[in-house]
């Protein structure tokens, strides 16, 4: 019978060491997402607010999205990854601003700020009204 060897959990690492990277910030009505990817788009970390411990309303408070952005931040900056990036700013959520207010305050470069939030130039048809 051979004994098994158990694995130490290991935090998450970057396989390589970014300079510069994207930073995009997804605002729902009900989350916020923070992802930080190198300049060829592959993820290196990310954060949300739902993943920060906050559960139900409390998870779409822009205390909630500031968190989530200081919580991915940290953990860059931590390991001496992250010193300049770019931010891309997505949807009509409570917490857009105050993200982007903990990611300025932070050691973080930033070279531009970009909102892509997608506007529809009067696209679709909408349904037709409810008649009752």
């Amino acid at each position: 019978m051979s004994r098994r060897t158990t694995r130490r959990f290991v935090p998450r690492r970057t396989k390589h060491r970014i300079i510069k990277g994207v930073i995009y910030v997804r605002a729902s009505f009900r989350n916020t997402i923070v992802t930080v990817t190198d300049t060829q788009g592959q993820a290196v970390s990310w954060s949300s607010a739902g993943a920060c411990g906050f559960k139900g309303t409390k998870r779409r408070s822009p205390f909630a999205a500031q968190t989530a952005a200081e919580n991915v931040l940290f953990t860059l900056t931590d390991q001496g990854l992250l010193k300049q990036a770019e931010v891309l700013i997505s949807g009509p959520g409570p917490g857009r601003d105050t993200a982007l207010r903990a990611i300025a305050q932070s050691s973080v470069l930033l070279s531009y700020v970009r909102d892509i939030t997608p506007m529809p130039h009067n696209g679709c048809r909408p349904p037709k009204k409810r008649r009752v």
